[in-house]
C-alpha cells in the first residue's frame, strides 16, 4: 500500500469520479484506475460501487476512508514536525477569499510571507464564501479564508477564528455631519446607503438587523465589489455598512468617517479553513501563521463544533 494510492483513493471519494480525480491529481484516469484496483485487490475489499460515469463508496469504502485520511494526515503531522524552521520552503499554495479580504488584508500578509518564503508560488482566487467553500470541498484549493457567522462542518478543518467588527461609514462630508453624537440605526435610513448585493455576507448581517426593527432598505447603489463602494464614497455622498479593517487606511486619511450607530453593534469572524481530506502542508501553516496577530491564540484544529 502506497501513500499516493491513499490519495488518489481520498480524491476519488470525494470527487465520485474517477475522472475528475484524476484530473485533481494531475493523472490518466487509467492510472486512477489501477491504483484504486490494485488497492482493492490489497485489501480484498471492494472499495466502489461503480454505476455509469459515477462511483460511490462501498461500506467498507466508507469505512476505510476514515482510516486513509488519519493515515495521510498522520504523515503530514510527522513531516511537519521533522521539518526544521529554517528549511527552505518551495511549494504551491492556493487560497481563496473574499474580495475584500484580498484587498485589505492579504497585501500585507503576502508581502511578509514572500519575504520569508520567496520561493512558494502564491495563487488566490476570489468569491463568494460560498463559491470558495464549494472550490475547497471539490479540492480545488488547499485554503479558504472568508468572513461569515463562526462555521463549522465535520468535513472542515478550522485553522484561525478571528472576530472582526463591522461598521457603518460615510463619506467625509457626511460624516462631519453626523460626528459627535450616537445614531439610531432606521433614523441613518433616509440617507443614501451604497452596499454589496442582497445575500452577501455583510449585507445580510444588516437586513436582519433592520428586520428585527421592521425596516428595510433599498441601496442607492449595490456592488458584489466592497472595494467599488469604497471609492463611490469617497467620492460620492453617502453610508455603507463594511468591515472595520477594510475602512481604517481611508478614515485615517480623512477620506471616510465612522459613524456611531448605538443599535447596530456588529461583528463577524474571519475564519480560516481547509477540507480534512486534504494535507495540511508546512506552507498552508505558515500562511495561518502570518495571518495571526502578534499576542492572539491560534485555536486548535476543529473538525466540528
Amino acid at each position: 500500500m502506497e501513500l499516493r494510492q491513499l490519495t488518489t483513493f481520498i480524491r476519488v471519494a470525494q470527487f465520485q469520479s474517477f475522472s475528475k480525480a484524476a484530473a485533481s491529481l494531475g493523472y490518466s484516469q487509467s492510472a486512477v484506475t489501477v491504483q484504486i484496483r490494485l488497492l482493492e485487490e490489497e485489501l480484498r475489499v471492494r472499495l466502489f460501487d461503480r454505476m455509469g460515469k459515477r462511483v460511490c463508496l462501498t461500506g467498507q469504502g466508507r469505512i476505510f476512508l476514515d482510516s486513509a485520511i488519519s493515515i495521510i494526515q498522520d504523515v503530514s503531522k510527522a513531516k511537519l514536525a521533522l521539518a526544521g524552521e529554517d528549511e527552505t520552503l518551495r511549494g504551491q499554495l492556493h487560497i481563496g477569499t473574499l474580495e475584500s479580504l484580498c484587498y485589505a488584508r492579504l497585501p500585507g500578509i503576502i508581502r511578509n510571507f514572500r519575504i520569508r518564503h520567496p520561493q512558494v508560488c502564491i495563487q488566490i482566487t476570489t468569491g463568494t464564501p460560498e463559491e470558495i467553500i464549494t472550490k475547497m470541498e471539490r479540492g480545488e484549493l488547499d485554503i479558504i479564508y472568508i468572513l461569515d457567522e463562526p462555521l463549522y462542518n465535520n468535513s472542515w478543518c478550522k485553522m484561525l477564528e478571528l472576530q472582526e467588527e463591522v461598521v457603518v461609514v460615510a463619506s467625509a462630508s457626511l460624516g462631519a455631519a453626523l460626528s459627535g453624537r450616537s445614531h439610531k440605526l432606521v433614523d441613518l435610513l433616509d440617507k443614501p446607503f451604497y452596499l454589496t448585493e442582497r445575500d452577501a455576507n455583510y449585507r445580510r448581517l444588516l437586513d436582519q438587523r433592520l428586520a428585527a426593527f421592521g425596516q428595510a432598505i433599498t441601496p442607492a447603489l449595490e456592488s458584489s465589489y466592497a472595494s467599488f463602494l469604497l471609492r463611490v464614497l469617497e467620492e460620492t455622498e453617502g453610508l455603507s455598512f463594511l468591515p472595520r479593517f477594510l475602512v481604517e487606511e481611508p478614515v485615517r486619511q480623512g477620506k471616510l468617517a465612522i459613524v456611531d450607530v448605538s443599535d447596530l453593534k456588529a461583528v463577524m469572524y474571519g475564519q480560516i479553513f481547509y477540507h480534512r481530506e486534504k494535507w495540511a502542508t508546512r506552507e498552508m501553516e505558515e500562511f495561518v501563521r502570518f495571518c495571526t496577530p502578534p499576542g492572539e491564540d491560534r485555536p486548535s484544529v476543529l473538525l466540528s463544533p
